[in-house]
């Protein structure tokens, strides 16, 4: 029997609904300080109905509808997605442009950490050796040069912390020039260079796909001052034999790790830090404590002159005309809205909605819809204007908030904002997700104080006492601040620490042949 006073969280004073707080959910006849009764159980991070509800009447949380009563809901009931009818999509059209755009202030000064100085302008948080691969057919010989380099080569360079292949399931078997094509070319190559790899790029050739070297690095793709890729080609004559691959590979990646290994970390400030947030496994907590604390640290980061981006396309779909109101200019309104529109294309062209975001885990958290979830989500960006708009595969040249369009699936999301040069991931989850990045530190953020305890070992930061009110959404966002700092500098993740990784995901709307 659940012996904790019984306790709801409301977002907004318009809400009609509220959260139930206690873990195990309540049971039907509990009753609050403030005189509500359940009619029936709720689960945990669901809806208690806070009003009687008539058939067709808005249910409204965060201030907007999330949805229409399917019929009646007295007061006290569970409000579960079975009850609700979703709304319709925002017209992307007659949009606010601007009028809530708060301009940013880069008054938080003295923020530092150790990171690794790139010749582009650029900093790693980490000093890694990556290995890129032009197509799938290599991936296995890719795989076996990677574990002889981390036996036998790596030890005598103490200065790299790891070797990492890039492998990706593109490069032939596609229509490489239909339109959408060179969303996964420009992802590939902005991966190669992301800060936590230096200054130069080892690629892997078969010799035969779609995808050769040329393409995939053409004239002016490297940054002046760095090396051009070096280039190792499976199908090249002088290789006789599956040893003379593995021997070319291991000569050219030990060049790249004496390169390396001459890297020291120095002393740059925090607006050379370039982070992306992302949320996965999400439940009804997840905009109430991790994703507003993560909001607060975002808005630390833009006043010390960081890059932050937010993305997920389908889970800000909804907010879009809160997203337009803070745009800092109104070309940047018009991107984020050309943004929305292709994928709002792109899923017709599926035969599904926006709606097929919302997974059972989602749901069983709390979810009733995308609508809601998209409220949640949203709260992770700050409250600061929107200064960039990043298309997919896109390399971020900028600072300030950038909102970075990917679709919602973790590991695309992820992969695509590496591309765009993060350098530290900020991660938050309620159902829980052992999600991590072999190339860039993962900080877990837990919801709810249940995930955190069960899984202490997996999540970085507990953003569940905000729930219990043993902490504040500033006491946690400064929190995460000084943690992102201190991960940046060296400090390991738990991800880091178990070595869990997902593998890269590539966003590939053309067809496949």
């Amino acid at each position: 029997m659940n012996t904790q006073v019984p306790r709801t969280i409301r977002m907004q004073a318009s809400d009609n609904v509220a959260i139930v707080v206690n873990d195990g959910g309540l049971p039907a006849g509990t009753v609050f300080p403030d005189g509500l009764v359940l009619l029936e159980a709720v689960p945990q991070g669901h809806k208690v109905s806070l009003t009687d509800l008539a058939e067709g009447e808005a249910v409204i949380r965060y201030g907007v509808t999330i949805g229409y009563a399917n019929g009646a809901i007295p007061r006290g009931c569970w409000v579960s997605e079975r009850v609700l009818r979703m709304p319709e999509a925002r017209s992307l059209d007659n949009l606010p442009i601007g009028t809530r755009a708060i301009a940013a202030v880069h008054d938080l000064e003295g923020y530092t950490f150790e990171g690794y100085r790139n010749k582009d302008g650029s900093v790693g948080t980490r000093n890694m050796m990556a290995i890129t691969s032009t197509v799938q057919c290599v991936s296995g010989v890719i795989d076996y040069a990677v574990k002889r380099i981390r036996e036998e080569l790596l030890p005598r360079y103490p200065n790299v912390e790891d070797v990492v292949a890039l492998e990706h399931v593109y490069g032939c078997g596609v229509a490489i020039d239909a339109p959408g094509a060179e969303i996964p070319i420009k992802t590939i190559r902005n991966l190669s260079r992301n800060p936590n790899f230096g200054d130069s790029v080892m690629v892997v050739s078969l010799g035969c796909e779609k995808l050769p070297p040329a393409r995939l690095f053409p004239a002016g793709a490297i940054p002046i001052g760095n090396a051009e890729p070096s280039v190792v080609t499976l199908q090249d004559q002088q290789h006789v034999g599956f040893m003379s691959m593995i021997d070319s590979l291991m000569s050219t990646a030990e060049k790249h790790l004496q390169e390396l290994n001459a890297r020291q970390r120095v002393t740059c400030p925090a607006s050379s830090l370039v982070v992306g947030v992302q949320c996965g496994g999400s439940d009804a907590f997840s905009g109430v404590t991790a994703n507003p604390a993560v909001g607060f640290a975002t808005d630390l980061l833009v006043r010390a002159g960081a890059a932050v981006m937010f993305s997920e396309v389908t889970e800000v779909r909804d907010g879009i005309d809160q997203l337009t109101a803070r745009a800092a200019t109104p070309e940047i309104a018009a991107a984020m809205v050309r943004e929305m529109q292709w994928y709002d294309d792109y899923l017709v062209r599926g035969g599904v909605d926006r709606s097929a975001n919302t997974t059972p885990g989602n749901k069983k958290g709390g979810l009733s819809n995308i609508v809601e979830k998209a409220m949640g989500s949203i709260v992770k960006s700050g409250t600061t204007a929107i200064t960039g708009v990043l298309s997919p595969g896109e390399k971020l040249q900028q600072k300030g908030l950038i909102y970075a369009a990917t679709p919602a699936s973790d590991f695309i999301c992820g992969t695509l904002q590496m591309a765009a040069g993060m350098n530290v991931h900020i991660f938050t989850t309620g159902r829980g997700t052992p999600y991590g990045l072999a190339a860039v530190p993962v900080i877990k953020v837990a919801t709810r104080t249940e995930l955190a305890n069960r899984w202490h070992d997996l999540m970085d930061v507990n953003a569940g006492r905000i729930a219990s009110g043993e902490a504040t959404i500033e006491d946690v966002g400064w929190e995460m601040f000084r943690l992102i700092l201190e991960v940046a500098s060296g400090r390991k993740t738990w991800a880091e620490h178990w070595k869990l990784h997902n593998a890269l995901a590539l966003f590939n709307p053309a067809p496949v042949t």
